[in-house]
């Protein structure tokens, strides 16, 4: 395996992404995953939602690349859904040197990570996510993404509001604002396939922002695919020891066997 870092835009300092790369084995081609890592736009959890998820995805046929970027108030959006678009284009650019298909390049996202995962995969062809990129129209969408306990609504009544606040660097963002940030309002034909998971008593992001989400695909008569489990408090990661940092909350064999769901839902849609 190789490790590489990698700075797709030298102007900004707040982009970087971690590529995990297997060695190359045969005629094999692997897909490729972006790893958006939660922290509520106040930080990047990348100890438990970074590497850890890089590594279980790679068994499983995928090279995988995690995101850093620009969170703690230091710019508001949509830096970081052109940083997010920034990163999936340059992988895709760079298909052959990363050896991954081109046309199989996913997106995951945790929490916070989530909101900024389902935005590539809802916002990916509006204007601010492309515009003057250097990327061409589309480039930026990923052929699916994997929304793990996700932050979406910023206007329902169960916002988790902190969120929202740091994505536009102000303790009161105005309602026109939360509207625009908000997944459900915008999904329409050219939303990416989306796999949901979350945990029915998770109290840090409320299950209803999947079921919100998962409603609003629904209602477009867009597929996807949804995963509620009973138990898990909010941030179980892999929902395994590896992420569970010694409390026995997080870690949950059911829960845990979404990695595997994941990644036979990204070979379904590849191949669809």
């Amino acid at each position: 395996m190789t490790f590489r870092r990698i700075f797709p835009d030298e102007a900004d300092p707040e982009l970087w992404i971690d590529a995990y790369l297997a060695d190359p084995v045969g005629g094999y081609t692997r897909r490729a995953i972006l790893v958006i890592p939660g922290g509520g736009y106040g930080g990047v959890c990348s100890d438990r939602e970074g590497e850890p998820i890089a590594l279980a995805f790679m068994p499983e046929g995928f090279n995988a690349f995690v995101l850093h970027y620009t969170v703690d108030r230091k710019a508001p959006y949509p830096i970081q859904l052109r940083e997010a678009s920034a990163a999936l284009a340059h992988i895709r650019h760079h298909a052959e040197e990363y050896g991954i298909d081109p046309h199989k390049v996913f997106a995951v996202g945790f929490s916070a990570g989530g909101h900024l995962a389902g935005s590539l995969a809802v916002f990916w062809h509006r204007e601010e996510a492309w515009q003057d990129s250097g990327f061409a129209f589309g480039e930026n969408k990923p052929d699916g993404a994997m929304l793990v306990y996700p932050v979406v609504s910023g206007v329902e009544y169960f916002r988790e509001g902190g969120t929202f606040s740091n994505l536009w660097c102000t303790d009161r963002p105005t309602d026109e604002e939360l509207k625009k940030a908000s997944l459900e309002l915008a999904v329409d034909e050219r939303t990416a396939p989306l796999f949901l998971v979350h945990t029915s008593d998770d109290q840090g992001v409320d299950v209803r922002n999947s079921l919100l989400l998962a409603s609003a695909c629904r209602a477009h008569g867009l597929p996807f695919e949804l995963h509620v489990y009973p138990h898990g408090p909010h941030g179980i990661a892999l929902a395994n020891d590896i992420t569970a940092c010694g409390n026995p909350a997080w870690s949950n064999p059911r829960a845990a066997r979404w990695v595997k769901d994941a990644a036979e839902w990204a070979k379904e849609i590849a191949e669809g």
